[in-house]
């Protein structure tokens, strides 16, 4: 994940955030996908219920489901997250291009399940289908030329 922004502060009394955003123009986020906010450890979606730029590099947020003060500032000091699309701009592969391609160890990927926020490939393993997500911090390795795929596989995917 990219981080793209951080939280100053709470905005009015209706959960809006106050941002600043890094990294990426705050016109080039897209409200139509989840933004990550770590929660006890964890990355947890928001989607924006709404986006008002403010200056060149601040925005005004307001997420659905937060609709307090108090909500809002939760939120406050901590760093928004989006998924970076490591695989796809106009000069490189598709997702769905990785569909014939083998995941070392495992087998051939015969489909790609395009899960929102949740991207994952069905693979024929020895032991049939198994479903194996496809995130940037599970890849070890790509090589185009011979079509493999080398994922870190988390225990018990396989058994």
């Amino acid at each position: 994940m990219l981080q793209v922004g951080k939280v100053l502060k709470s905005h009015g009394v209706e959960g809006d955030i106050l941002v600043v955003v890094r990294d990426l123009a705050p016109e080039d986020i897209n409200i139509g996908e989840p933004v990550f906010v770590e929660f006890d450890g964890l990355p947890v979606p928001f989607f924006i219920r709404s986006f008002r730029q403010r200056g060149n590099d601040k925005a005004i947020l307001a997420f659905e489901d937060v609709h307090t003060l108090e909500d809002a500032e939760e939120f406050v000091g901590r760093a928004l997250w989006m998924e970076e699309d490591l695989f796809v701009d106009e000069d490189e592969e598709d997702y769905e291009d990785f569909v014939g391609w083998t995941v070392q160890g495992v087998g051939p990927v015969t489909a790609f399940l395009d899960i929102p926020a949740n991207p994952c490939l069905e693979v024929e393993s020895e032991k049939g289908q198994v479903i194996l997500p496809l995130h940037e911090d599970l890849i070890r390795s790509l090589d185009p030329d011979r079509r493999i795929l080398d994922l870190i596989i988390p225990p018990g995917l396989l058994d």
